[in-house]
């Protein structure tokens, strides 16, 4: 304790208000434990507030405009003209809702919240500093902390983000008018969704990927037809240039683009927006006090109960490794509190979502072929194409298919792969399926609600059995 601190106890310390953090909170406030949750920026986290929300909100408002110009085939002649500033306020409007949501939340389910950065300063003990002059700062002992302090946007060097020239996911989600010209570097999920947002805004966007392939780690088919997509939208994907420079010109900038071989290529643009990841915030937390260390990627290392090598220490969220998800570090956050009450909950990652929200959207859960290959199974795969859905072709987005993927022995459902309309939500029924330890006849045996995209599903799962109706059987 430094003079001038107050002292303070709780069960739990929490720190960091993100999807990790404020799940842990929450839960281990319904568990009877006394909860500290420490926050130095917004409740929310960055997925509230900078990420996830604010993304899904402008893919949606200028998906709607980009819709209504383009539906002279349902009949429909528009010409929509977009509020920039209106449709930020929109979207400020959804952040707030939300963050205030979870701020209720947490007061109603008695966590104590605290406003401040926070690092260890013992082994049961963290410093808060509150910021600000006279704000002062204050100590808190606890008896399990659970860090859940997300992560930051990974610079590149010549890149550093000035909020102006060179911008993250953070400052392009709020800009205040729609630049003419955009170059964003990396098409990761996070630049070919920024992507298609500044596409359908009428901005020249040119992405550019050091590496020889747009949205690695996807597979080839799931990948092209968003590639496709955003060419349909007038973007220019550059692959294999690696950003080197950029220099003010007379009226914006250059970024300068090399190859292995040494071929330099300029682009003249407004801004350029750097998506080539994140890493994991550990570094504020002086790690040192409670005797623990971060990995070489600055990740801490956690066991199925979501335990840091040091006991009574727990990680949730990005800070515990990859898939860096919301919806990930709410369980990891979930379980964390439930092991600190002394229940026995464990940790499964058989059937983690990924979502990519480009058009069109891609959703993956669980093995594909391949992987259920390696994994030892005989893998019966049945997929169904959007262009045989009823419900596809009354939406206009016919492109793209679903995949499932199960063990031919036994039948259960290993995995599923989706591109394609609402394929963010059409993933969940496979997930369940993986979670449930249902079959493809399971699946097939469902009476799926017609017309829907779900029926999808259903089709590819009779695809894999042999007597699909609506498709040609593999």
């Amino acid at each position: 304790m430094v003079v001038g601190d107050i002292a303070t106890g709780t069960d739990v310390l929490v720190i960091g208000a993100g999807p990790g953090g404020y799940v842990a909170a929450i839960r281990a406030g319904q568990l009877d434990l006394d909860v500290t949750l420490v926050e130095k920026d917004a409740y929310g986290g960055t997925c509230l507030n900078h990420g996830c929300i604010p993304s899904k909100a402008l893919i949606t408002a200028t998906g709607v405009a980009h819709e209504a110009g383009n539906a002279e085939a349902m009949g429909i002649h528009a010409d929509p003209a977009i509020d920039m500033g209106g449709m930020m306020e929109w979207k400020d409007g959804v952040v707030d809702q939300l963050t205030g949501g979870v701020e209720k939340l947490c007061k109603a389910n008695g966590v104590n919240l605290v406003e401040g950065i926070a690092e260890f300063d013992g082994e049961n003990r963290a410093r808060v500093a509150h910021g600000g002059d006279g704000q002062g700062s204050e100590s808190i002992e606890f008896e399990h902390a659970i860090v859940a302090t997300g992560s930051r946007p990974v610079e590149i060097p010549g890149f550093e983000f000035d909020g102006e020239r060179v911008v993250s996911s953070r400052e392009a989600l709020s800009l205040e008018s729609v630049p003419d010209s955009l170059v964003i570097v990396g098409a990761g999920y996070i630049g070919m969704e920024l992507a298609g947002v500044f596409a359908k805004l009428g901005t020249d966007v040119t992405v550019v990927e050091m590496l020889d392939e747009a949205l690695v780690g996807f597979a080839d088919d799931l990948a092209k037809p968003v590639v496709d997509g955003m060419e349909d939208l007038g973007v220019e994907i550059r692959l294999g240039e690696a950003a080197s420079d950029w220099e003010e010109t007379g009226d914006g900038i250059s970024v300068t683009t090399e190859t292995d071989e040494g071929e330099e290529t300029n682009y003249d643009c407004e801004k350029v927006l750097v998506a080539v990841g994140r890493q994991p915030v550990t570094d504020t937390l002086n790690l040192e006090a409670i005797g623990l260390e971060p990995d070489e990627n600055g990740f801490l290392q956690t066991d199925d109960r979501a335990r840091t090598d040091v006991e009574n220490v727990f990680a949730v969220g990005d800070v515990a490794g990859e898939p860096m998800l919301a919806h990930k570090g709410m369980k990891e956050g979930q379980v964390a509190a439930e092991v600190v009450a002394g229940e026995a909950s464990a940790l499964d990652y058989q059937a983690v979502p990924a979502a990519v929200f480009t058009e069109p959207e891609i959703g993956t859960v669980g093995m594909t072929e391949a992987e259920a290959e390696e994994a030892g199974f005989e893998p019966a795969v049945g997929q169904m194409p959007f262009r045989a859905s009823g419900r596809a072709l009354t939406t206009g987005h016919t492109d793209g298919f679903v995949r499932i993927v199960a063990d031919a022995e036994s039948g259960f459902v290993l995995g599923g792969q989706i591109v394609g309309p609402e394929a963010s939500e059409l993933i969940a029924e496979i997930g369940l399926a993986i979670e449930l330890g249902a079959t493809l006849e399971d699946v097939a045996a469902t009476i799926h609600t017609h017309p829907t995209l779900s029926e999808a599903v259903h089709e590819a799962a009779e695809n894999a059995l042999g007597h699909a109706i609506h498709t040609l059987n593999r």
